[in-house]
């Protein structure tokens, strides 16, 4: 059986006559839903700016300038509010970009064709809708990379990990921030943390040693500035690798880049998974170009940022079956364990042992922790880790099974990041964006939907303390 790629194209499906009427209000209600996801996102990053919010971590005041803006405290209510007005508008918005993917489809045909009037109405009506999703896209990144840290205190982590190295001759890999609790960047950190040594690979902390010289607020906006350059490579990808599959880049576009968890829990928090998400789209981009062995390089390259995607490489190596992608990766895991061993000793290539500390860790967020809550359990013990370790063994095998077999290694990559996100008893909002891109940008759609279906239900659990009923 011949090896399965990223995806094989095919004729996209005509759309039917009779949805010709129903177009005329698909335009309003896509700029409706995009109103709303602006509306919500100033919302969050104006009343985010003023003082004392418990939903922007105790920071620098990078943002200050916003508060003369308008806006209140931000509270659970006011963003809860938000972030389900901007989920909700964004699954109309999905929606209605999947029933316009064959129009658009059309009018990409009819971009040297345009010698009838209804070939330039479509191609007019296509050209209007790349232009609007990225106008829209583009306005939501940079709201929120104008304010403040959003949700999460990691970023901190980043820059104490960055300035332990740089300024005090630490070693990150062996030592937590409280080994610097002088420094101007510990009041920041988030408490859970204090005492942990770095779990990131060794590229990512040498990447962020080059903040540490601008103190905490430049480093700050520097490690905005690398999420906010992530995120655009990631979405600027996802459109190159889905034209290229001869599928619908606005469609893509929008699900990732409209994605309510990636803008505000992702990009706000300025998370260096969104440098794992470039790299890893990046590896597929490669594929597509015949680049092999750049594209295992890349997979590798990802793995020194956040291991994680590492899982993306053995579907790689089944499905291309060319030595090139061995031959990357292993140099790039060469160069990259030489690198990190000369700068942190044995400790910064160990990376296994970071990510054994970290899956003993429970969060409330966890579907392990709110299925043990639905039987009757007080949470999750050390037999369920195992279990939940035996159950996505099982789940990898059968996905490197169906890959062998010929299914499409893209979507086998991004099942396998699924399954490990809901396998986690250490969940976090970002981790459920990891097969998202990947989820786009192969046929099997199931893979999307189900992407789509866990996202909902994490929202959904954020947001059920809106519903619960007032004492």
């Amino acid at each position: 059986m011949r090896p399965a790629l990223a995806g094989d194209a095919r004729l996209v499906p005509a759309e039917p006559r009779s949805s010709a009427p129903v177009r005329a209000w698909r335009a309003p209600l896509a700029v409706a839903c995009g109103l709303v996801m602006v509306a919500a996102t100033v919302e969050i990053v104006l009343d985010a700016s003023q003082l004392h919010s418990p939903l922007a971590p105790k920071s620098p005041q990078i943002a200050s300038w916003l508060a003369s803006l308008g806006g209140e405290r931000l509270g659970y209510r006011t963003f809860l509010i938000a972030i389900l007005s901007f989920a909700l508008a964004y699954g109309v918005l999905v929606w209605l970009a999947r029933a316009g993917a064959p129009a658009r489809a059309r009018a990409s045909e009819n971009e040297n064709e345009n010698d009838s009037d209804s070939g330039r109405r479509e191609d007019e009506r296509g050209m209007s809708a790349k232009r609007w999703a990225i106008v829209l896209v583009l306005a939501l990144e940079l709201i929120v990379f104008a304010g403040p840290i959003l949700i999460s205190t990691d970023v901190f982590s980043y820059i104490a990990y960055a300035r332990m190295g740089v300024v005090h001759g630490i070693n990150p890999y062996l030592h937590g921030p409280d080994a610097i609790a002088g420094d101007p960047v510990f009041r920041y950190v988030g408490q859970d943390w204090l005492k942990v040594e770095t779990a990131y690979g060794p590229l990512y902390t040498l990447l962020s040693y080059t903040l540490a010289p601008l103190g905490v607020v430049g480093a700050l906006w520097g490690m905005k500035l690398y999420a906010l350059l992530a995120s655009l490579a990631t979405l600027a990808l996802t459109w190159r690798v889905a034209r290229k599959l001869a599928l619908d880049p606005v469609f893509a576009l929008l699900v990732v880049g409209a994605n309510p968890l990636f803008v505000i829990y992702g990009l706000g928090g300025a998370h260096n998974d969104l440098i794992m998400l470039a790299l890893m789209t990046g590896a597929v981009a490669l594929t597509l170009a015949g680049r092999d062995g750049l594209a295992g390089a890349a997979v590798v390259g990802g793995a020194l940022v956040k291991a994680t995607v590492a899982v993306m490489l053995p579907f790689m190596i089944l499905a291309r079956r060319r030595s090139a992608t061995v031959y990357g990766a292993l140099a790039a895991l060469a160069l990259g364990a030489l690198v990190g061993y000369l700068a942190f000793g044995v400790h910064g290539v160990n990376i296994v042992s970071a990510l054994n500390r970290d899956s003993a860790f429970v969060s409330t967020d966890s579907f392990p922790t709110e299925l043990a809550h639905l039987v009757g359990k007080p949470g999750v013990f050390p037999a369920d880790h195992d279990l939940l370790k035996a159950a996505l063994v099982l789940i990898l095998l059968h996905l490197l099974w169906r890959t062998w077999r010929g299914y499409d290694w893209v979507a086998a990559s991004g099942w396998a990041l699924l399954a490990i996100s809901v396998t986690s008893t250490w969940l976090l909002a970002w981790y459920i964006l990891w097969p998202l891109p990947l989820a786009v940008l192969t046929r099997d759609r199931r893979l999307l939907w189900a992407t789509l279906f866990v996202q909902a239900l994490f929202l959904v659990h954020q947001t059920s303390p809106l519903f619960a009923p007032v004492e």
